[in-house]
């Protein structure tokens, strides 16, 4: 008797094969018959060609999709699809790949779930400090503005005595430098309501005397968008002092600026 070296039966001398596993009993491998079933405990690994997965593809397109177009909303489908494709690809035993496109889907949708909230937070504290330095900006302009304008009319007056104060701020801006074109600001401030960081300026000037000369004026400059561009609202005339109200108009009784 002779004793099989795979499943230890006794097996009668001279046969060369083992009855019960079919083992080679002269120590040659033994080709399976086509009809003996494989036994489900041997793991075969898949040769043919492989497919990427769908959902992985999924993941990775809705990864991107959550950072261009729609941040949060696009994040849980891409963390779902790219859980459920590397299911799949771990079912399929190397008949599908695309474990790298679900990987990078899912790390993309994790990270704006996580990181999406920490940003909101920082830009809602950073958005509203951001828009009262523009604003406080704005208003550092108009009275930067103010202040040559003053300049501007007192030059202009002195050089135009039988005018006084110009009729049009345009009689300030580019030209011959004569009474009509005097040359002491700039295009945009020449403009009638000219409008400038955010502000909008309106020039009137007073009525002549009996020499026909115009001995004061009125400047006043309003935010374009209330609490946006600017909050306080300025006001000069021809003694140089600025003013400045909230909430409404500044006028010739609103406080001067310290």
């Amino acid at each position: 008797m002779q004793t099989c070296p795979r499943c230890s039966s006794s097996i009668p001398d001279g046969i060369a094969f083992c009855s019960s596993c079919g083992n080679s009993l002269s120590g040659a491998a033994t080709p399976r018959s086509p009809g003996i079933p494989i036994s489900p405990s041997v793991s075969m690994a898949y040769a043919g060609p492989q497919e990427t997965s769908g959902k992985a593809t999924a993941s990775l397109i809705c990864g991107i999709v959550a950072y261009i177009i729609l941040p949060f909303f696009a994040a849980i489908p891409a963390i779902i699809l790219g859980h459920l494709a590397l299911l799949d690809i771990k079912k399929r035993a190397g008949q599908l790949k695309g474990n790298g496109l679900a990987i990078a889907g899912m790390v993309m949708g994790y990270a704006q779930v996580v990181f999406l909230p920490i940003i909101l937070i920082i830009a809602a504290i950073a958005i509203p400090n951001l828009l009262r330095a523009k604003m406080a900006a704005n208003e550092a302009s108009t009275v930067a503005s103010l202040r040559t304008y003053n300049s501007a009319m007192v030059i202009y007056a002195t050089q135009c005595q039988n005018v006084g104060f110009p009729a049009s701020v345009q009689n300030l801006g580019p030209g011959n430098g004569d009474c009509d074109g005097a040359n002491l600001i700039s295009v945009q401030l020449s403009m009638p309501a000219a409008i400038k960081n955010g502000y909008r300026f309106f020039y009137s000037p007073g009525p002549a005397n009996n020499l026909g000369r115009v001995v004061n004026y009125t400047i006043t400059a309003d935010p374009e968008s209330e609490n946006a561009s600017g909050i306080r609202h300025f006001f000069t005339d021809e003694s140089g002092v600025i003013r400045a109200n909230r909430g409404e108009q500044a006028t010739a009784d609103s406080p001067p600026l310290l």
